[in-house]
């Protein structure tokens, strides 16, 4: 890819001079999960989050605990904006619990992420979810994310029917790069005006090259810490050339605190970014959390309260756990 080598972690008692790992209720299941697990650690530039899914294996751990370091040793660039639009989230919730999910976001609204393809469901919950959400926000510019969840033809017909609602894109319609260039090339023989959002095909940082050379989308989803950190993301965007959305990994409200600041130093942010996801937290770290107000995010610092770090930490077996991984991922980076 022609970047530089990772710059070296710092050692690993120093990053592990300070971590709290917390447990944070959601106000709806999303991910299939009730709660969601964080690492969060202290630098001499401030605090990082470490939150790659448990399920994650120590090599894609390994970009989270370099974007994590990136931050709290190195802070963030310099901001080209300190007000960054974000959209609202819709998870895979049955229509009528709709208005419930959007009222967990303060004022205007002008985007909204909806879930669609879930396991378990069909179409006609695709749209009667995408339905409900127009029929509130008849002026918000819409989007569906399907997660990988259908084949080409499946996804073809859905984006067809979803379409009438008047969709801006469709995040991950098929899984794979050769799909989803089947399912861009599709919507354009039918004439359907959807653009193609890559989010799980740019998991690592070669990924969104291969997508662009593809012709496999229209825009990345990218996210600070899968691909190594804020000034990674930026130098992978602009490798890749194609517009980007910054998304979350449901974080705290320290991770969004990156992805803000990649939002916030990209060239251009042609569109409102997947960074509102606090909404969908029942508790956080800060005081006063980064959720939106008026469909918009203001760039400010994330000091986590250390009465709600005490108060959300992990029982001691989980907190063991975190801290395993955490000295496993550091060494993986040695070994590299």
């Amino acid at each position: 890819m022609g970047m530089d080598a990772h710059p070296p972690l710092p050692p690993v008692d120093e990053l592990l001079a300070e971590v709290h790992v917390v447990a944070l209720p959601l106000r709806v299941r999303f991910r299939g999960i009730d709660v969601r697990e964080t690492a969060l650690l202290r630098g001499p530039a401030g605090w990082a989050e470490f939150g790659p899914f448990p399920e994650y294996g120590d090599a894609e751990a390994l970009a989270w605990l370099r974007a994590a370091a990136d931050t709290a040793w190195r802070g963030f660039p310099a901001p080209r904006r300190t007000r960054i639009p974000v959209n609202a989230t819709v998870p895979a919730v049955p229509a009528d619990r709709v208005p419930e999910v959007l009222a967990g976001y303060a004022g205007r609204v002008g985007a909204v992420k909806i879930k669609v393809a879930e396991r378990g469901q069909d179409l006609d919950d695709d749209d009667a979810r995408v339905a409900a959400v127009r029929a509130l926000l008849p002026g918000a510019e819409l989007r569906v994310d399907a997660n990988g969840g259908w084949e080409v033809p499946a996804a073809l017909r859905a984006l067809e029917r979803l379409a009438r609602h008047g969709l801006a894109y469709a995040e991950q319609p098929a899984a794979g790069i050769g799909e989803l260039a089947a399912v861009r090339e599709g919507l354009a023989d039918r004439g359907v005006p959807v653009l193609v959002a890559a989010d799980e095909s740019v998991r690592k940082e070669e990924d969104p090259l291969a997508v662009a050379r593809a012709g496999a989308a229209d825009l990345l989803v990218v996210k600070a810490a899968p691909l190594g950190g804020v000034r990674r993301a930026l130098e992978v965007v602009a490798a890749a050339g194609l517009p980007a959305v910054v998304s979350s990994a449901l974080d705290s409200s320290v991770g969004i605190r990156a992805g803000l600041a990649l939002a916030a130093a990209l060239p251009e942010l042609p569109w409102a970014c997947g960074l509102g996801t606090v909404s969908l937290l029942e508790a956080d770290v800060l005081a006063a959390p980064l959720r939106p107000v008026d469909g918009e995010l203001e760039l400010r610092e994330a000091v986590p309260d250390p009465q709600l770090l005490a108060h959300h930490a992990v029982p001691a077996p989980r907190r063991q756990w975190w801290l395993e991984r955490l000295r496993r991922v550091h060494a993986l980076a040695a070994e590299g």
